[in-house]
């Protein structure tokens, strides 16, 4: 996959970006992501939308890809996450798009707004699953609770089943995805995925490189990344749901496209 953009404030050459920014990365490896956009749309609108909308909000939000499309719908978003840069990339878009969501830099096991009044809580893209195992995935649940109103939705995504891979070993991984910006060329591949009982661990190589670098035959080496899902399964969660004072009341299925696998939403209500 490959995208073509240059942020506002840009320089060029490989040496302004020789650390690439933590958007550039959450943008290249999670922002074209599509697939579960119509369920999100869905199901935020429970919460409903222009002046009669009550608030909505994403957790790990990232630099915006599900907010910035609800409050482009009319929905009054609240946007969580524990990056303050993905944030500030979200409120830099959003301030263009000429929406408003209102930004938390917080961990959502800590959750604490002073309000009680959501109508819908969504998390996408597995973030349930970085939350450092059932003790922190229940206290997230307990905290999302306080903060819903009556009646009020949470709604989870989880990837259940993941096939494991190495590239290493000869298996054939899943496409690079390739940014270029200001000259510099971004490539993030993931290349191993081990499955055990409990984690999912997913093994990236980034490289930053330029054109001149990719001719030259003299690009750097290329930097590990690695990110680790807890396994959660639909009636783990949802047993974790009920301990936390959440009723479940159904699901939604999201499909797998061709760089990406299938997950299911879980769907609770205060």
């Amino acid at each position: 996959m490959v995208l073509s953009s240059s942020p506002a404030g840009g320089a060029g050459g490989v040496r302004a970006h020789e650390r690439a920014s933590a958007s550039i990365w959450h943008d290249l490896e999670c922002g074209a992501y599509r697939a579960d956009l119509p369920v999100w749309r869905e199901l935020a609108m429970e919460a409903g939308s222009g002046a009669s909308a009550r608030p909505l909000l994403d957790v790990g939000a990232g630099t915006g890809r599900v907010a910035l499309d609800l409050a482009a719908r009319g929905h009054r978003v609240t946007a969580l996450d524990l990056e303050a840069q993905l944030l500030g990339t979200l409120s830099e878009r959003a301030h263009v798009a000429g929406t408003s969501i209102d930004t938390v830099c917080a961990d959502a096991r800590e959750l604490e707004l002073g309000r009680c009044d959501f109508a819908v809580c969504l998390v996408p893209m597995q973030t349930i699953q970085l939350l450092g195992g059932a003790a922190g995935r229940l206290a997230f649940l307990r905290r999302a609770r306080q903060h819903l109103r009556p009646g009020g939705l949470l709604a989870c995504a989880i990837v259940s089943q993941i096939d494991a891979f190495d590239c290493a070993a000869g298996d054939l991984g899943p496409s690079p995805e390739v940014a270029r910006i200001d000259g510099v060329n971004y490539v993030s591949r993931a290349t191993r995925v081990h499955v055990d009982a409990r984690t999912v661990r997913i093994e990236r190589e980034r490289s930053i490189f330029s054109a001149e670098q990719a001719a030259t035959g003299t690009q750097p080496p290329a930097e590990r990344d690695l990110i680790e899902l807890d396994r959660v399964s639909v009636t783990q969660l949802r047993h974790e749901g009920h301990q936390a004072g959440l009723e479940f009341t159904g699901m939604r299925a999201i499909p797998a496209t061709r760089d990406h696998v299938g997950s299911e939403v879980v769907l609770f209500h205060a």
